[in-house]
């Protein structure tokens, strides 16, 4: 009986390539590709609808300082995919786009590398910028705290990379030699200078939320001097906000979330509570809300980003998934950071776990990657 099965591996490349297009999720393109090497063959860019919303992937830490493979665990169906990632290695890992911003450990060069083409994009050191003579410490990767592109270097080579570096707002143009760095002009009665928390680009302008929980908006795409403006205030009081703040966009509009615990691990077992602000530009406030209708939000050491949880089998709405985003733990803790994960619900406070395994590192702990092919 075994004499009359079909050998699958001899099915025209017509009938092949008609098959792959019909594949949807990027987990069920990438088990495409790998059953023989004609089915490899006809698993090409073209034959695959990267035009589709994706849900995020958790890439978790390297297995040891050594390794150059990572591994990709996907929420929809509990796949576990292995990659040979050695430009990766020991290097903090910021996401974007499906690109990561990686910066090395011990040399601090900065780069954009995309992890399943292998194509890595140098970038100026971060010694490129006035204020890095100062910096007292032997960890270079400490500084960058999140890295948001306007467009995908896959795309386009017209795209911006906007960093948090410090705190403070600094910009990459393709064909630049160093960092720019923004000196914000708020008015006379704002503080001129508190920490920047994350970024977010939205409706061609990039958006930061800082400490004291002020939305500002960035202008660095025209040929005049960047330019800065407070748009909006989310309502946390003079004194600003303990915790870590994300800025994302949905359903065209922009949010403000606030998390806490996340700084708490000496006492507590990590983040304890979410709040969600929507943003209304027009008047300049943030509304919160409890309710975020069919989206999940997904949070941590990666741009925050937003899906409809209904396209997606396993994504929870009105949910926030997170990863542990508290740099101090990292470098404290022999392990590493990685343990403060889970799914907050919005509507009950509760939380559950998302991955059950245990993935720590003292460089780079998980984080949310977009997959993408190229």
């Amino acid at each position: 009986m075994a004499q009359n099965m079909p050998d699958w591996s001899e099915l025209q490349p017509e009938l092949l390539a008609l098959i792959a297009r019909r594949l949807n999720l990027i987990e069920d393109y990438s088990i495409f590709r790998t059953v023989c090497k004609s089915w490899h063959s006809a698993a090409t860019k073209n034959n695959f609808n990267s035009d589709l919303p994706r849900v995020p992937w958790l890439m978790l830490a390297e297995e040891d300082g050594s390794s150059s493979c990572r591994k990709f665990f996907s929420l929809y169906n509990g796949m576990i995919l292995k990659k040979r990632i050695p430009k990766a290695s020991r290097k903090l890992c910021m996401e974007s786009l499906g690109w990561l911003i990686t910066v090395g450990e011990d040399e601090g060069e900065v780069s954009l590398l995309h992890p399943f083409s292998g194509v890595q994009i140098e970038l100026p050191h971060q010694n490129s910028t006035a204020d890095y003579s100062g910096r007292r410490t032997g960890n270079q990767c400490t500084f960058f705290k999140k890295a948001v592109l306007s467009a995908s270097p896959s795309h386009t080579s017209d795209y911006i990379l906007m960093v948090i570096d410090g705190g403070y707002i600094k910009f990459w143009k393709r064909g630049d030699l160093r960092w720019n760095k923004i000196i914000l002009d708020l008015g006379t009665r704002s503080p001129r200078f508190a920490r920047g928390r994350d970024l977010v680009y939205f409706n061609g302008y990039f958006y930061s939320v800082d400490c004291l929980g002020r939305i500002i908006v960035y202008d660095v795409a025209g040929p005049q001097y960047p330019r800065s403006l407070l748009v909006a205030q989310i309502p946390f009081g003079h004194r600003g906000f303990v915790g870590e703040l994300y800025i994302l966009e949905s359903l065209e509009s922009l949010f403000v979330v606030s998390r806490k615990g996340v700084h708490l691990r000496y006492f507590r077992d990590g983040t304890t509570d979410f709040r969600v602000f929507q943003v209304d530009l027009a008047s300049g406030k943030g509304t919160e809300t409890r309710e975020l209708g069919d989206r999940a939000f997904f949070v941590g050491y990666n741009a925050s980003i937003s899906v409809q949880a209904s396209q997606f089998p396993g994504i929870k709405p009105n949910h926030i998934y997170f990863t542990d985003h508290y740099l101090g733990s990292y470098q404290t803790f022999e392990e590493g950071g990685g343990l403060d994960m889970g799914v907050f619900n919005l509507a009950d406070g509760s939380i559950q776990p998302h991955y059950n395994g245990v993935s720590l590192s003292r460089i780079s702990p998980p984080t949310w990657v977009t997959p993408t092919l190229y």
